[in-house]
């Protein structure tokens, strides 16, 4: 898609509306349409991508329009939305104008009137966007689902909470560890609960090598979202794909201005931390993103006191009652939200008598 092509997401059951649409939009305006048939399939394409418009019928099964529309303020803030109803009832206009919907059309809609709604709410979307703080954007790379929850799971969080993209590349889906549609769904759930886009890959689990695609896969990753900051594995690892996810980022950021590294449960004692980002507030979101992998609640590593006890050990080197530990590779620019960790790095390092990367 070039860089200047509206990108419209569709969601409507209704096939041969859709299809209209589609054609009006593609074939009229130029437009890049995805369209989807129901709405917890419109929240997946939301976590996987970034949309200028989201266009919505109302009667849906499921999840209506505007309860879609509630979602989408949490997960996609600031994207324009434009809810359809075949039904002209000033009761439908009035709750979607109070769920801050920004467009309300009546079915059916005509071409010339559907184009030029879209196309401005388009550049009204990016007009929001060119009128935010310059944030982040944050690519972390796991090998498997839930690898990059349980590491920085809280700091993710926090990011978001700052206004910045966090971005979830996870490699394998984990079959070795449980079904994989289930550990695709938990993913995918997961990664909404801080409206994190996930890219989710099914190299082989246990056999993952950086010369076998890696590399390239995670390169083309970091070309679409161009990260700021990339957090992955560490190479002190007993897990042979953390290793090797951990060597692939190296050399695919290695133009990224930050590089970091977290804690996994296979990490080893060689595991030497010189940042630690102080999550006090984010510790409750981390536990129920990991609450969203039903599949491995019988892990020790995913017991909440066993998070909380970690997240408040670590806090010692550092600020406030928890924290995450992270490896720093590389740190062109200082971590957003991360106040008082270089203090921090450098008392560790006065501890440990070395000093910090």
């Amino acid at each position: 898609m070039a860089d200047d092509q509206i990108s419209v997401l569709v969601v409507e059951d209704d096939a041969d509306t859709a299809q209209y649409v589609r054609t009006v939009l593609e074939r009229r305006g130029g437009m890049a349409v995805t369209v989807v048939h129901e709405p917890m399939s419109a929240l997946a394409e939301v976590a996987r991508a970034q949309f200028d418009v989201v266009l919505t019928d109302i009667q849906m099964p499921g999840m209506s329009g505007l309860e879609l529309l509630d979602e989408l303020r949490s997960r996609a803030a600031g994207t324009p939305v434009a809810v359809m109803t075949a039904f002209a009832s000033v009761d439908y206009a009035v709750d979607a104008l109070r769920r801050d919907a920004d467009e309300f059309l009546v079915k059916p809609v005509a071409a010339a009137t559907l184009l030029e709604r879209i196309t401005a709410l388009a550049a009204l979307g990016r007009q929001r966007r060119a009128a935010q703080d310059p944030h982040d954007v944050v690519l972390a790379v796991g090998a498997h689902p839930d690898d990059v929850e349980i590491g920085i799971g809280a700091t993710l969080a926090s990011h978001r909470a700052a206004g910045d993209t966090v971005v979830i590349l996870t490699l394998s889906s984990g079959s070795v560890g449980g079904d994989v549609q289930a550990r695709r769904h938990e993913a995918l759930a997961s990664a909404a609960i801080i409206g994190a886009r996930l890219y989710l890959h099914d190299f082989e689990d246990t056999r993952l090598d950086p010369a076998d695609g890696l590399i390239t896969t995670i390169e083309e990753t970091i070309r679409e979202v161009q990260p700021t900051i990339v957090y992955t594995h560490s190479g002190h690892d007993r897990h042979q794909d953390h290793r090797a996810v951990r060597q692939a980022v190296e050399v695919a950021a290695r133009r990224v201005p930050s590089l970091a590294c977290f804690q996994s449960p296979s990490s080893t004692i060689d595991f030497r931390p010189t940042r630690f980002v102080p999550v006090d507030g984010y510790i409750e979101t981390k536990l129920r993103m990991l609450e969203a992998f039903a599949s491995q609640t019988h892990r020790d590593y995913m017991d909440p006191e066993l998070v909380r006890a970690t997240a408040r050990y670590w806090s010692r080197f550092g600020t406030g009652s928890f924290a995450e530990p992270l490896e720093t590779i590389r740190a062109a620019a200082m971590l957003r939200g991360t106040a008082g960790l270089v203090a921090a790095s450098e008392a560790m390092a006065d501890e440990h008598g070395g000093e910090t990367a």
